[in-house]
């Protein structure tokens, strides 16, 4: 199976059929499990998982319930855990093909909180973490929606999410991405799970943040503080000047893309 197109395949879910993905490596040196963002979907990862292949990763993804080709009400989240409880199935799934294999656990916004999570829960599954643009302090613009009623129709701004507008122009035509307004129960679940993770204690395996330094989606001054707190005595970060939300899609995503795999080399 080639780096650029995934085996796809599916497990029972906490809240219906979540659907995976599968970029295998020939011998791989590695496991790499991808935790994609708010209401967009792991296929949009695929040039981050053929290098990772390239490096000697087997890497596997999902699309989180709601999200995707998965099962469930679209963007609808009603308890972060049930994200990661479907995040340690797909982890078992992976640990099982390569049980020996260290793992790395790779994380983008949403999913950068969830992996942040999960590894609080799971530090003896991972070898390293890497959370790009974790929304593990929120963002004020956003919770500020609650106070309104009903919640205004503001969908996530594609040209939030590069300096490159071809990214945010993809992004806006594909139809596995939601492309509707914040719902309540969703934003409420997202701040509960901000607090859930402030609380939830240090990390203790080899962290790698990266982020944006124009981040409108995930403020870096609004998250520096939280992932300071938890990343405890192995954390290092790159904060890359000028990018904004999707660091993976970033005008410099070579260079980004190859900090990552430079870090996971220090860990594998």
């Amino acid at each position: 199976m080639s780096a650029t197109a995934p085996a796809m395949s599916s497990f029972a879910g906490v809240r219906g059929n979540v659907a995976t993905y599968h970029w295998s490596a020939e011998g791989p040196r590695y496991v790499a499990v991808i935790a994609h963002g708010y209401g967009e979907h792991a296929g949009r990862y695929g040039h981050l998982a053929a290098a990772l292949v390239a490096d000697g990763a087997d890497v596997h993804a999902l699309d989180h319930h709601g999200h995707g080709q998965s099962e469930g009400d679209r963007a609808l989240i009603r308890d972060v855990q049930d994200f990661i409880v479907d995040l340690d199935t797909l982890m078992t799934l992976a640990r099982a093909e390569h049980p020996a294999l260290p793992v790395v656990l790779i994380g983008h916004s949403m999913g950068g909180a969830i992996a942040a999570r999960y590894a609080q829960l799971h530090a003896d599954q991972l070898t390293g973490l890497v959370v790009s643009a974790p929304i593990v302090g929120g963002n004020p613009a956003f919770e500020a929606l609650l106070g309104l009623d009903p919640i205004p129709e503001v969908p996530i701004n594609p040209d939030a999410l590069s300096r490159d507008p071809a990214v945010g122009a993809a992004y806006a035509a594909d139809p596995l991405v939601y492309h509707g307004p914040f719902l309540r129960e969703t934003l409420q679940s997202l701040i509960s799970a901000v607090d859930t993770i402030a609380s939830g204690g240090s990390l203790t395996m080899p962290t790698l943040w990266i982020h944006g330094d124009l981040d409108p989606l995930a403020p870096l001054e609004v998250t520096r503080g939280p992932i300071e707190h938890i990343g405890g005595t192995r954390l290092k970060e790159k904060i890359y000047p000028g990018a904004m939300h999707e660091v993976f899609n970033e005008t410099n995503r070579d260079e980004v893309v190859a900090d990552v795999i430079a870090f996971i080399a220090t860990v594998v």
